[in-house]
């Protein structure tokens, strides 16, 4: 029978599939690392109360980073270059959502609007983050490999996501909440069609890996095709909703130090 669990299994117990699918992820990770690096370092003096907890969300993004290389050291594979059609990150640039890597790359202090931008973007990808990583934490939570890494992620993309809608919020009673709706509208909307789009791409490419025949990758396109069908028509909705969570300030403390000074990530090797 076809389905999610069935689909991943098989790409866990494939070197080449999983490969692929930790490298992909990994990018990503790295990627959301250092762009939140970034953006606390340049956040403006009036929300300079945020720069720590964006450190801390940079902080958990690199860790997640080196945990998906870990588990590929832990088979003794190496990382793979990101194919440019499965970079989510960077297509999602490409197309305008968040903030250019041009304007983080410049030592120039960001404004009030660019926080805005930044947390209606994260708060789109965070959303769907932490409904994948649900998901894998449902089916792969005890797996012997994988389950710590799963279930550690997993638990930092819902903080990620509480901060996101607490501190939006915020900046809403501050007066940005009709700038706040129509950025999270339009991040969204374009979201759900890159989103789309790399899952197109990663299925693909793992159809050719593990040699599926030409009706499963089918039928694998079609569901991928119905989800965006379904998002477009208003299951977006689901990103946009801003409610305050029951997990308080969850990134309020900072990231967490080793001796060294540097963020501790765990080893699954």
């Amino acid at each position: 029978m076809l389905s999610a669990k069935s689909v991943f299994q098989e790409i866990l117990d494939n070197d080449e599939s999983f490969r692929l699918f930790c490298s992909v992820a990994a990018s990503g990770e790295a990627q959301g690392g250092w762009e939140n690096g970034r953006i606390a370092a340049l956040v403006p003096g009036s929300r300079r109360d945020l720069a720590p907890k964006i450190a801390r969300h940079g902080a958990d993004e690199d860790k997640h980073g080196r945990i998906f290389n870990a588990l590929l050291r832990k088979r003794g594979l190496e990382p793979m270059e990101v194919p440019r059609e499965t970079d989510y990150t960077m297509l999602l640039e490409a197309r305008g959502i968040g903030l250019a890597h041009d304007k983080l790359r410049r030592d120039e202090p960001l404004t009030e609007h660019d926080i805005v931008t930044y947390l209606a973007h994260s708060r789109v990808t965070e959303q769907r983050a932490s409904a994948q990583m649900m998901m894998l934490r449902r089916y792969f939570g005890g797996h012997p490999d994988v389950g710590r890494a799963v279930r550690m992620i997993a638990d930092d993309e819902d903080s990620h996501l509480a901060y996101c809608h607490e501190e939006l919020l915020r900046l809403a009673a501050d007066g940005y909440g009709r700038t706040i709706q129509r950025t999270l509208r339009e991040s969204a909307l374009v979201e759900t069609e890159v989103y789309r789009d790399v899952s197109l791409a990663v299925m693909a490419r793992m159809g050719r890996l593990l040699g599926w025949p030409r009706p499963k990758s089918a039928l694998l396109a079609a569901g991928i095709h119905a989800l965006h069908t379904y998002e477009r028509l208003g299951g977006w909705r689901r990103m946009v909703s801003l409610r305050m969570p029951e997990r308080r300030n969850a990134l309020g403390g900072g990231p967490a130090k080793s001796a060294s000074g540097a963020p501790e990530a765990p080893e699954f090797v």
